[in-house]
């Protein structure tokens, strides 16, 4: 039987969240239904940040009511503090079933433009979300960007994503995704960053989230997969970006690494057509 690799969506939250024209919730609603018929077991849908700085989530309200449950499929939410969790409690569904994801920066510089506070203050602002989700029972996924590369402080060493990923996993026991937030990695330095973060956390607790700037998302997805992930995230249609990563468009396309996978002799679960045609409809929403 083939090796398992798990596929987590992040289109209709990572990957809609730059795009500047206004997206209605009913077709951000159907992308999420039609994306959940397709195999996928983790899709996240919005992010309960503030409308000013991303005003493309605004509406993940109105997105989480509007959706329909998925048996097997559990939907992601982005929650930055307790504003934000206070959101999403008032938004779930009860027959849903969600995970909340965390996020800190490996780069005090974009802490600093992401967050408008340190590293160590991020942390002290999430870490009320977790105790929370995990009294409510929610699981809980952290987030760490700019593992190779950050716009504002440059390539960032190895040892400082390690310390980084691990201040989260101090707060408590989650999987963690490592982000190349602009699209800079190299697979040589990929291959770095992972070895000083695996001496830190089990591998089968780290996740590859790559960026497709640089072209190099496939070839990083290849050397985190030598060095045992088995999760990575990806975007239907190759939609996304960060708005507070200048240059730094296009998550890598979820049907890319899915053709990917499929060559190296990987199982996903995943339907390539259903795929193929959900990439079809993120688009069209450009």
């Amino acid at each position: 039987m083939a090796e398992a690799v798990r596929i987590y969506e992040v289109g209709p939250r990572d990957g809609l969240q730059n795009e500047p024209g206004v997206i209605s919730v009913d077709r951000k609603v159907a992308l999420i239904d039609f994306l959940a018929r397709s195999g996928l077991c983790d899709i996240e849908v919005g992010s309960f940040v503030s409308p000013k700085w991303v005003p493309q989530m605004a509406d993940t309200e109105a997105v989480l009511a509007g959706m329909a449950p998925a048996p097997g499929v559990s939907f992601g939410v982005l929650v930055p503090n307790m504003r934000g969790w206070e959101g999403f409690v008032a938004a779930r569904q009860p027959d849903v079933r969600y995970e909340v994801a965390v996020f800190i920066s490996a780069s005090e510089g974009f802490s600093q433009s992401n967050l408008n506070c340190s590293v160590a203050e991020s942390v002290a602002r999430l870490t009320p979300v977790v105790a929370a989700a995990q009294e409510a029972g929610v699981p809980v996924r952290g987030y760490v960007s700019c593992v190779t590369d950050c716009p504002f402080d440059g390539p960032i060493a190895p040892d400082q994503v390690a310390r980084a990923a691990a201040r989260l996993r101090n707060v408590a026991p989650m999987q963690i995704s490592l982000g190349d937030t602009i699209g800079k990695g190299t697979p040589a330095r990929v291959a770095a960053m992972l070895e000083a973060v695996a001496a830190e956390i089990p591998v089968a607790e780290l996740a590859g989230h790559f960026h497709d700037t640089g072209g190099q998302a496939l070839a990083n997805i290849a050397v985190a997969l030598d060095h045992g992930l088995r999760i990575f995230d990806s975007a239907v249609g190759g939609l996304g970006g960060c708005p507070y990563a200048p240059g730094a468009p296009g998550n890598v396309a979820t049907e890319a690494v899915l053709d990917l996978m499929a060559r190296r002799g990987f199982e996903t679960g995943v339907d390539r057509d259903v795929i193929a045609q959900a990439a079809e409809m993120a688009r069209g929403m450009r």
